[in-house]
């Protein structure tokens, strides 16, 4: 076999929350641009400087994954269509890639009552996982938590929460895992911190949070003093009615203070609300108001308001994410990667915090994966 006809690599991309609407957008996205039916808009990793990376081409991935709920992803696909998060005949032109996907996804859990014990359904989970990519003949695996968000962790409880339950999993499988949540998965006690595969996250970093990692950085940079930081943000669908928790709630807003605390250096006055509005489905609107002062006390205000897709903003990310964790795991990288904290709320230990500095970082980890070779 020559070098022109010998077969691609292909990449297992195992989705944790499989049939929800980031993971649907993932899949239908990702099919229509290697189809050349759209183009990447949002996908940073098929931008000029990510050429020459030996990042996995869209058309290699290959998508499965957990979830407990039984919507079959081309139904899913038709909804959002429905909803305007996908072109109304974009579901029909990839139907057979949605079809593809959906008979790789298998139950998750724990389920209600479940009397499984946490090892057990970390091995279920991880024979899962091994199947796949098995069945597949896949050169790597990528797992990519984007369920909807868990509460956190009380202390003194003695279970696992689902999402360490299957990064457990993906760690068992040797595949390389992403937290696009702000889920547990990693971040829990049970968990060594040092890992023989890449991993990354935690909490992807699509719309308000990434407006404030670049506003803190200018009031800081400007010598101006704020005062308070507050900020609402209304949304539905499936994060919207699990935001209406507020243990769940306060984990996603400890992503956002943090970016503040970190880019400011102090945490300012003032909270985020969330609301769920279950009439926007899959849209959201977040406004900030931010008080600060600026020469001789003058106090001042700037107020913005951000109106987004979460779906249509998250899966381009999650596609460059899991080309780059690929590429990494190739190159025989492993443990913590702080070069994507571009991508997430609460990156890795040690990480710049603002999107300009995070941005150099990851052009920097651009050129290292392109200097690896094969």
């Amino acid at each position: 076999m020559t070098a022109s006809t010998r077969a691609v690599p292909r990449t297992g991309v195992w989705l944790i929350g499989a049939r929800g609407s980031v993971a649907t957008t993932v899949v239908a996205g990702c099919a229509a641009v290697a189809g050349g039916l759209q183009s990447p808009v949002g996908m940073v990793t098929l931008s000029p400087r990510f050429a020459g990376c030996g990042l996995p081409e869209p058309g290699s991935l290959v998508f499965g994954g957990h979830d407990v709920v039984s919507c079959p992803l081309p139904k899913r696909a038709e909804q959002l269509a429905a909803q305007g998060v996908l072109p109304y005949d974009l579901p029909a032109a990839v139907g057979s890639e949605l079809v593809a996907a959906d008979a790789e996804i298998r139950t998750g859990g724990p389920l209600a009552a479940d009397p499984r014990s946490d090892d057990a359904l970390i091995s279920r989970f991880a024979a899962d996982i091994d199947s796949f990519r098995t069945r597949n003949n896949l050169a790597r695996c990528v797992v990519v938590n984007v369920a909807s968000t868990e509460p956190a962790v009380r202390e003194g409880d003695g279970r696992l929460p689902a999402s360490s339950l299957y990064a457990a999993a993906a760690l068992a499988t040797g595949a390389s895992y992403v937290n696009f949540t702000p889920s547990t998965g990693l971040h829990h006690p049970a968990f060594p911190g040092t890992y023989d595969v890449p991993v990354a996250g935690r909490d992807g970093k699509t719309g308000q949070t990434m407006l404030r990692s670049v506003l803190g950085p200018m009031f800081a940079q400007r010598a101006l003093t704020v005062r308070s930081w507050s900020g609402t943000n209304l949304l539905g669908g499936g994060d919207g009615a699990a935001l209406a928790d507020p243990a769940a709630a306060a984990a996603k807003n400890a992503g956002k203070e943090r970016v503040l605390a970190d880019t400011l250096g102090m945490t300012p006055e003032g909270v985020v609300h969330i609301d769920d509005v279950p009439s926007m489905g899959d849209w959201k609107t977040a406004w900030d108001h931010v008080a600060f002062e600026g020469f001789l006390g003058t106090r001042m205000v700037l107020q913005t308001i951000w109106q987004g897709c979460d779906s249509a903003l998250a899966a381009p990310l999650v596609l460059d994410l899991v080309r780059l964790v690929a590429r990494a795991h190739e190159a025989g990288l492993a443990g913590p990667l702080p070069e994507l904290a571009f991508y997430f709320k609460d990156p890795a230990p040690g990480a710049p915090s603002s999107l300009a500095e995070q941005y150099a970082a990851l052009l920097d980890f651009a050129e290292r994966l392109r200097a690896a070779g094969t």
